[in-house]
């Protein structure tokens, strides 16, 4: 991981000295590329204290699956941090969007391209908070908490668990 000379580390902490993370810290987190393509048969078993996704799940081939996954990979009190966009899956519902022609544009010019390139279901950055949702307790989820950030048109943050 490439830091900047001007930034104190992750989260804030400095690099060294009192406050620092510690050997233990490290050994705790890892971070590692995968292809999720069957991710919901792969993922280890409760592994994880934290999973997060940030702006991803939507561009999956199998979003479903990669869900799936996810709530295996978790412990039994683990919460799973998904942001994705905070829009409608009813374009009618998208009309007053602040950023509602430029979601659109991106997500059939990206999203949904990556998606069905790969043989996916193709559901794009405007796939919704409703179809989000659903396909959260589908996957298993119990507790889907959907929060938003003021300063933050774009986005909505669930916070999940499935117990």
């Amino acid at each position: 991981m490439r830091q900047l000379p001007h930034a104190p580390g992750p989260a804030g902490l400095p690099r060294t000295g009192p406050g620092a993370p510690g050997p233990r810290a490290a050994r705790r987190r890892s971070f590692a590329p995968q292809d999720l393509t069957t991710f919901d048969a792969d993922a280890p078993e409760a592994a994880f204290d934290l999973v997060t996704a940030f702006d991803a799940i939507h561009d999956q081939a199998r979003p479903d699956r990669v869900l799936r996954g996810i709530a295996r990979a978790l412990r039994p009190d683990g919460t799973f941090l998904m942001q994705d966009i905070d829009a409608s899956r009813h374009p009618a519902k998208n009309t007053d969007h602040p950023l509602g022609p430029l979601l659109y544009t991106i997500s059939c010019m990206h999203c949904m391209t990556v998606s069905l390139a790969q043989g996916g279901l193709g559901l794009g950055a405007v796939w919704g908070r409703e179809t989000a949702e659903e396909m959260l307790r589908e996957a298993g989820f119990t507790r889907v908490t959907v929060n938003r950030l003021v300063h933050d048109v774009q986005n909505c943050y669930f916070v999940v668990r499935r117990d």
